[in-house]
């Protein structure tokens, strides 16, 4: 049962007669929980909605012109039911290592299945009960990004401090059989689940195909702020060298026996290793691009596009002085990029700035995880333009804060300069740089 927050004014369930604070208890007789039960059973062209008012059931009809029109009804959250947390101890996990006194939403785990499905996020499936994977199947709810790290059992209950963490990788298995596609990702730690063991769960995951589409193999991140923590090293050139080689003979394998790659080595790895990123065909159709999985590599093309398709007769640009920061991961590719916008468009003065984490120390070097003060730090004093250009992901989603709640305009006060956010995008990127 969900309780209803507004109708919409003229919408289906305004005309039945729905009010805001009614209960919806049921929908075609179908009991609805949360989100993933309304819309399922709500896509049917004529509906029998039970509801409660006051305590006293009643039932209304709509009849709908289309099977996938909305009902009008809003509910207190968009799951119309509280987000699930996580019930894991990860020795990796990046919330563990948050400095304290951050707004207390960063220190929320989710752990939901239901946010994989509309929001792409990884879920470890610990917390899914049999009825619920029964569900994810019956409504065919796909794909579910899924958090493996290790198919070991044994070693996965070790790293995910959690007694089910082995006993629900059956769930890949009920998953492959209900025909649900899925994305895996490893997070990897060092001495732990790399070498051999890594070398086994991408075997065991490739021999998923064609259920399983993509697995993703990324480093754990390790901030400064790791103290009582299960100690874990980090992976340096030559052990992220080791990494890719390895990740490369599975890849192998799995052309010869699938016809497609299927594992694939983020970004990050090839950063640490001193390696150029690979081609595109590396990436094939880029399944796991939101994962840090061939970002670089798609950037750098859409950049190279732009360059090469904007006619300097077509696109006139004033002279300009501005500048650029991003983090000390992606710096070297963010400056090669300004110097070839700046080589077509020699009236453009562009100055790019690599900014160190100091607020999570440790191995961050990934540029969402700057704050405004680490910003202020890098660049205070620094010949700015009229314009300094941030990456878009060191904001919160609403796009006005950084992790240590500094707001764009405190910051741009501090640095007596407009800052403007630009997504991952060459076009966007190409596009600020140009002023267009």
């Amino acid at each position: 049962m969900v309780t209803v927050k507004e109708v919409e004014k003229g919408s289906y369930a305004h005309k039945a007669g729905v009010l805001g604070g009614d209960v919806l208890v049921s929908v075609n007789s179908n009991e609805i929980n949360d989100v993933l039960d309304y819309r399922y059973y709500t896509t049917e062209k004529k509906l029998t909605l039970s509801l409660l008012r006051e305590e006293k059931p009643f039932d209304v009809k709509i009849v709908k012109k289309d099977e996938y029109d909305e009902l009008g009804l809003e509910f207190e959250t968009y799951l119309m039911d509280k987000q699930h947390s996580c019930r894991n101890g990860c020795i990796f996990c990046f919330i563990d290592q948050n400095p304290k006194g951050m707004r207390e939403t960063i220190y929320f785990k989710d752990d939901d299945s239901r946010m994989s499905f509309f929001f792409g996020n990884y879920v470890t499936l610990t917390n899914l009960s049999e009825c619920e994977v029964d569900r994810i199947i019956k409504m065919r709810i796909s794909p579910v990004n899924i958090s493996v790290h290790t198919t070991n059992p044994e070693l996965r209950v070790k790293m995910m401090k959690n007694k089910n963490a082995g006993e629900v990788l059956r769930y890949l298995k009920k998953f492959r059989d209900g025909e649900i596609m899925m994305n895996c990702q490893i997070v990897l730690c060092k001495g732990i689940n790399d070498g051999k063991e890594l070398e086994r769960s991408l075997t065991e995951l490739s021999a998923y195909y064609p259920y399983v589409g993509s697995v993703a193999v990324v480093p754990a991140g390790l901030t400064a702020h790791r103290r009582g923590l299960f100690p874990l090293d980090l992976f340096d050139e030559n052990d992220s060298k080791k990494v890719i080689d390895l990740i490369d003979r599975i890849r192998k394998e799995n052309n010869e026996k699938y016809g497609v790659s299927l594992c694939y080595a983020s970004d990050e790895w090839y950063l640490k290793a001193g390696l150029q990123i690979p081609c595109e065909e590396y990436y094939e159709d880029y399944p796991q691009i939101e994962n840090g999985v061939g970002m670089i590599r798609s950037m750098e093309n859409e950049i190279d596009f732009e360059i090469e398709n904007l006619l300097l007769d077509d696109v006139r640009v004033d002279d300009r002085k501005i500048s650029v920061v991003t983090g000390e991961a992606a710096y070297d590719f963010i400056k090669k990029s300004v110097e070839k916008i700046t080589y077509k468009w020699y009236n453009i003065s562009c100055n790019v700035y690599k900014a160190k984490n100091l607020f999570f120390g440790g191995g961050v070097t990934v540029a969402g995880l700057l704050t405004g003060s680490d910003l202020i730090t890098a660049l205070s004093g620094k010949e700015l333009g009229d314009v300094l250009y941030i990456p878009a992901v060191m904001l919160r989603h609403e796009g006005d804060k950084f992790l240590d709640d500094m707001t764009l305009d405190e910051l741009s006060q501090k640095l007596g300069v407009s800052v403007c956010p630009v997504i991952s995008d060459g076009a966007e990127f190409v596009a600020s740089i140009l002023g267009l």
